[in-house]
């Protein structure tokens, strides 16, 4: 039997090789059906205060986080829906030592001339360093007993991180991202996952970034060519085929 999220449709046969797909662009994915929560991850990205609060630090930096705000909602029923459904959540943070011995002078001299310099005080402590108010994940989506947290100093979740450890340890093939920002942090993480061989899954309507034009470009990116960096889907399919099961 083969569901289909967001208009289920089925092939007959209850069998051990049943395939479960969510509707996506450009595929079906995951492409060979063989959606398993021991073999899926949910990747939470950076849905902290400092990107998601007014006093944090991508508000400090002069943008607008209405749109990273409004993606609570839908990032939270998908991560109920994975966990229910028995897959893992990974939540990620960006952010760097007290001491900023982690934080390149390159990416400092960048944050400053945003207009929200790494490490300088804010209303929620210093912006961006680990331990402060505005690094930690917001109460909306705080990690649940069995979730796992990976604390980052870069914009990919794999680099210099134990991330790929643990996908590995675990046997994950299949990750699912939402989270912010899609075309910095999100696309980071996205990009090196590729190239490690995990498919993976951009849940667009679970992702913002500070500027509209970059969040639709860079789910553009993914589906092109074939699919060059996976698949786009709504939250709605994952939901569906996650939590609605097999529908005769």
């Amino acid at each position: 039997m083969t569901t289909i999220g967001a208009g289920s449709n089925t092939v007959q046969g209850r069998n051990a090789l049943a395939k479960t797909f969510i509707k996506a662009d450009p595929y079906l994915w995951p492409h060979d059906g063989l959606l398993q929560p021991q073999t899926t991850a949910l990747l939470v990205i950076d849905m902290q205060r400092d990107f998601c609060d007014p006093d944090g630090y991508l508000a400090a930096s002069g943008y607008d986080i209405r749109a990273t705000r409004s993606i609570v909602p839908n990032v939270a029923s998908v991560c109920q829906t994975v966990r229910d459904w028995g897959g893992l959540i990974i939540c990620t943070r960006e952010g760097h030592r007290p001491d900023l011995s982690d934080l390149p002078p390159l990416k400092r001299w960048r944050s400053e001339r945003g207009g929200g310099e790494i490490g300088t005080p804010g209303p929620m402590g210093r912006l961006l360093v680990r331990g402060e108010q505005g690094w930690d994940i917001i109460d909306e989506l705080k990690p649940q007993p069995g979730d796992v947290v990976v604390d980052k100093p870069g914009y990919s979740a794999f680099f210099a991180t134990d991330l790929e450890r643990i996908l590995s340890t675990r046997g994950i093939r299949n990750l699912i991202l939402t989270g912010v920002t899609t075309d910095v942090c999100v696309h980071s993480t996205l990009r090196e996952a590729v190239d490690r061989n995990y498919e993976c899954l951009v849940i667009e309507d679970a992702c913002a970034a500070s500027v509209l034009e970059n969040h639709t470009s860079a789910l553009r990116t993914i589906a092109t060519e074939g699919g060059i960096f996976g698949a786009v889907a709504k939250s709605g399919s994952v939901r569906r085929a996650l939590g609605e099961g097999f529908s005769v």
